[in-house]
């Protein structure tokens, strides 16, 4: 559990630093700006993010999602979410891996992905690579 709450912050900050998130301290009455990303204040899986995953996955066939950490969100018409996901692929002997889950929330209330972005973690990690 502590190793998955360590990548999940080290998922946030890089996405972040992806994002050109800057890290000023934000008052409460600060609203995000629309086509912004802000990060989750917590990463924890709420019925509410598990309950997106579930409608926005249901007409999927071939692979499962599991949310392991809410990543951040987008202001937009609706609201583009980021969330963590184990992905297995329906077949015997598959090995599950890590994807970042693109959600677009409407305002109507339905769910959809937008993208399935495979999470290589070696990719940001840049120690001992030769310059």
């Amino acid at each position: 559990m502590k190793k998955m709450m360590a990548l999940a912050m080290a998922l946030m900050m890089a996405l972040a630093l992806m994002c050109g998130a800057a890290a000023a301290e934000e008052s409460p009455a600060e609203i995000p700006m629309t086509g912004g990303w802000a990060a989750a204040a917590d990463p924890a899986v709420t019925d509410d993010v598990k309950a997106l995953v579930e409608k926005a996955t249901e007409g999927l066939l071939g692979v499962n999602y599991v949310p392991v950490a809410y990543l951040g969100s987008q202001v937009v018409a609706g609201t583009n979410h980021a969330v963590l996901c184990q992905a297995t692929t329906v077949s015997p002997d598959a090995q599950p891996r890590f994807v970042i889950l693109y959600l677009y929330e409407d305002l109507q209330g339905g769910v959809k992905v937008l993208n399935a972005a495979d999470f290589d973690i070696g990719a940001l990690c840049t120690y001992g690579a030769e310059e």
